[in-house]
C-alpha cells in the first residue's frame, strides 16, 4: 500500500503548558502541518507513505524534512527552494478559554509554488492513494493551480483521491474557496470535513445541529453527507462530529457515507480529556485512509479512524504517535487508560 500527501509542513511554537504567548520567554519547537501529519499516521500503521511539499534549502527545511524520515515518511519528492518554512504558534486552551493558532506562512516556499515544479508521475509511481486538503490551495494561487495539476495527474493514474475540506479563515475567504474548491473537489473519491467546513466552504450546513452548544445531528449529518456526495459524485463522505463542552473536555466519534449503498455509519463515541487538539482531523484521516487501503468495510474504517483520532487528543505535537494494536485496543474497548505493565 503507498499512499501520496501533498501540503505545506510548518515549524510550530508552542508556550510551555497552557502559558500564553505574553507570559513566555521560551517556546518549543517542533514540525507539523495537516497533510505531513496524516503521512506520518500513515506510515505509523505499515503504509508506504510518501509526503509531497516545498521547503527552503536551508537548515530549517533540512530539519523539517529529519523530522518526517525519522518517522518512516519517504522524503525523497520533496522539492527545495523558495525563501522560508511557514511557522505557527499555538496557546493551549483551558476550560472556556479555547485554544488559539496564529499563524507566519506568508511568502513561504510552498506558497511559491508553481506546476511544473513537481514530477507528479514520479511521485505517483506506484502509490494507490492521493491525500490533500484545503489548507493547501489556500496558500496561492500557485498552489492550487498544483493541487488541480495533481489531482488531474492522480485521476490519470487511478489513484483514490482524498481530501479533508480543512477551511481556514485566515487564509482565504468563503467565496474564493467556494470558487477554487468547486473545481477541485470534482476529482475526489473520500471527502471529509468537520461539523463547519461544508458550510464555511460551499454554504452547506447540516439540520439540526447546534454546533456552539454541542448538539450533533446524526440523521442531519448522513443528509449533508448524501448532498455532498451527489453533488460532486464522491464514493464516499465522512465527518468527524465534535461535541465540545470546553477547550479541555470533548466528545468525538466520526460519520462514514457510502454513496453506493446510500448507506452512512457512525463510529463509537469517545469522551476525551483533551492533551493537544491540534492534528486531531489529520489523524482521523490518516486512520480512515488507512482503514479503507486496508480493505475494512465501512463500520470498521470510520471506527478506526475515530479511535486513531481519540487517541491523538491525548499526544502533544501535530503527529499522532500510536501504533496500529493502540488504535485496535481501544477500538475494541480498552477505555479505562489504565497502567499497562
Amino acid at each position: 500500500m503507498r499512499a501520496v500527501c501533498f501540503g505545506e509542513l510548518m515549524l510550530r511554537l508552542v508556550p510551555p503548558g497552557y502559558l500564553r504567548i505574553s507570559q513566555t520567554d521560551r517556546l518549543e519547537m517542533t514540525f507539523g502541518g495537516a497533510e505531513a501529519n496524516a503521512a506520518v499516521s500513515l506510515a505509523n500503521y505499515g503504509v508506504d507513505a510518501r509526503y509531497v511539499t516545498r521547503l527552503p534549502n536551508n537548515p530549517i527545511g533540512d530539519a523539517a524534512v529529519q523530522s518526517l524520515r525519522a518517522l518512516g515518511v519517504d522524503t525523497g519528492y520533496i522539492a527545495r527552494g523558495g525563501e522560508r518554512l511557514g511557522i505557527y504558534f499555538v496557546e493551549k486552551g483551558a476550560s472556556m478559554r479555547p485554544s488559539k493558532v496564529i499563524y507566519d506562512r506568508k511568502h513561504s516556499s510552498i506558497a511559491a509554488v508553481e506546476p511544473g515544479m513537481i514530477d507528479w508521475d514520479k511521485a505517483f509511481e506506484g502509490a494507490d492513494w492521493f491525500h490533500w486538503t484545503g489548507i493547501t490551495p489556500a496558500l496561492s494561487d500557485g498552489a492550487a493551480a498544483v493541487t488541480l495539476e495533481a489531482c488531474k495527474a492522480a485521476k490519470a493514474k487511478g489513484l483514490t483521491i482524498s481530501c479533508d475540506l480543512n477551511y481556514r479563515k485566515n487564509l482565504w475567504s468563503r467565496d474564493k474557496a467556494k470558487q477554487v474548491m468547486t473545481e477541485l473537489a470534482q476529482y475526489v473519491d473520500v471527502m471529509i470535513a468537520n461539523e463547519e467546513d461544508s458550510q464555511d466552504v460551499f454554504g452547506i450546513a447540516a439540520e439540526g445541529s447546534d454546533i456552539e452548544g454541542g448538539r450533533l445531528s446524526e440523521a442531519g449529518y448522513s443528509a449533508l453527507a448524501k448532498r455532498l456526495a451527489d453533488t460532486f459524485g464522491c464514493k464516499k463522505v465522512a465527518f468527524t462530529l465534535r461535541e465540545s463542552f470546553s477547550a479541555n473536555d470533548n466528545d468525538w466519534s466520526g460519520l462514514l457515507y457510502d454513496r453506493a449503498k446510500d448507506e452512512a455509519v457512525r463510529s463509537r463515541k469517545y469522551s476525551i480529556r483533551i492533551v493537544d487538539r491540534v492534528g486531531g482531523g489529520d489523524a482521523f484521516g490518516g486512520g480512515l485512509i488507512y482503514g479503507l487501503l486496508s480493505g475494512l468495510d465501512d463500520s470498521d474504517a470510520i471506527n478506526y479512524a475515530a479511535a486513531a483520532s481519540a487517541l491523538k487528543h491525548t499526544i502533544e505535537g501535530d503527529f499522532n504517535r500510536v501504533t496500529p494494536d493502540e488504535v485496535k485496543a481501544l477500538v475494541g474497548g480498552s477505555v479505562s487508560g489504565r497502567v499497562q505493565r
